[in-house]
């Protein structure tokens, strides 16, 4: 899921955030955020839920079924 990862990387940094930062604010850790972003690892829904919710965006965007 490239876009997936590409999108989460894009918008984390785009609220200056860190990976723990990011992690905290969505309980996990920042292993997971690093396996996410480089595209080893999918997330869980409810986690996409919740990245898809902080950053104010559907999940479909975060799925690159939406632009």
């Amino acid at each position: 899921m490239k876009i997936f990862a590409e999108r989460l990387r894009d918008l984390r940094l785009e609220k200056g955030l860190s990976m723990k930062q990011l992690a905290q604010i969505i309980n996990t850790t920042d292993a997971a955020i690093s396996y996410w972003e480089n595209n080893i690892n999918e997330p869980k829904i409810s986690y996409l839920k919740a990245i898809a919710t902080f950053f104010q965006v559907s999940t479909d965007y975060l799925l690159g079924l939406e632009d």
